[in-house]
């Protein structure tokens, strides 16, 4: 691609979008409620965004295989409370050993996937349901709190850089991480490869299978340093407390970050605005009077129209 062709990628309206919406949505809550942009809101915004951040992240790159993952917000929430279990017994190997098996799961998700053929939709909603009953078990129904070795992991969230928490900007350097595989690596160049066709993919002798097999790896690596951000906020971990509605967050941003949900089309960067300005949309409700009633559907309004003036077009496309 020659320079002028890359400054027209670059100033494309897909491109641009995912920063231009969140400049708009920060311009409206400014107007409605300024408070919000000082260094306690920026804290709390913040901390808001991390955790759907990194399960926005981690959805990206699975639906930039022409994929989804409706299970990496429950493999979430099951690792936070996996990790208020054994973080006083086990310290920080806990944490260890907890993203080792989080990434394992990720990887029999994939595996499934690309062996048996199963829908990744189908698969993972069935196993959304598992990890569901799997936490519940495990927490019995119950509040963990974490005690012992508590300062392990809260350090996280109590350490501030730009009155953001560390949590907020571990994402912020998985987000990197992941834009310079998909940019730099073979291993991402084949990941688009099979989200934009992977019939195409497979004559190109791109092993499809694998591919599947570690993205799906990456998003349940992805969910469980979500895990960690929520342990580290809350101090706790439990099944109906932060972190338990994490899926819808955690889709919207990766959409209004700019992903295609018909695969092939992703920028994890971009992602990160995209879940600043899903972190502001309660904020904003809130800042223009709407009752909790009525935040479900401005809610539902808002990610539609997003969504549809971010997600790319061409004349071949078919959108799905």
């Amino acid at each position: 691609m020659n320079l002028p062709a890359k400054l027209r990628e670059m100033a494309s309206w897909h491109t641009m979008s995912p920063l231009l919406v969140f400049l708009a949505m920060l311009l409206t809550v400014s107007v409605l409620n300024s408070a919000y942009l000082g260094p306690l809101g920026i804290s709390i915004v913040t901390a808001s965004a991390a955790p759907i951040l990194l399960v926005a992240l981690g959805q990206a790159m699975v639906l930039n295989i022409g994929s989804i993952d409706l299970s990496n917000a429950a493999i979430s929430l099951l690792g936070s409370i996996l990790l208020a279990l054994a973080l006083p017994s086990l310290g920080i190997g806990s944490l260890l050993a907890i993203l080792l098996l989080l990434t394992l799961i990720g990887a029999i998700n994939g595996a499934i996937v690309a062996y048996t053929q199963v829908p990744s939709f189908a698969l993972t909603l069935g196993t959304l349901g598992i990890l569901q009953t799997a936490a519940l078990v495990a927490s019995g129904a119950e509040t963990i709190y974490v005690s012992e070795n508590r300062e392990l992991v809260t350090m996280f969230y109590t350490y501030k850089l730009a009155n953001a928490p560390l949590t907020f900007w571990i994402g912020v350097a998985v987000a990197v991480l992941y834009w310079f595989v998909l940019r730099f690596t073979v291993l991402g160049q084949n990941m688009t490869a099979v989200g934009k066709n992977e019939t195409g993919a497979i004559f190109s002798a791109v092993p499809n299978r694998l591919v599947k097999i570690v993205t799906f790896a990456i998003s349940g690596f992805t969910g469980g340093l979500a895990g960690l951000s929520i342990v580290a906020q809350a101090g706790s971990a439990s099944t109906s407390g932060l972190g338990s509605n994490l899926l819808l967050p955690g889709i919207a941003a990766a959409l209004v970050g700019g992903t295609s949900i018909s695969g092939g089309l992703t920028n994890p960067i971009n992602v990160v605005f995209g879940a600043l300005t899903v972190a502001f949309v309660p904020i904003a409700i809130q800042a223009i009077g709407a009752g909790a009633e009525a935040q479900s559907l401005v809610y539902g309004i808002f990610i539609i129209l997003v969504v549809a003036l971010t997600t790319a077009r061409t004349r071949d496309a078919v959108i799905k």
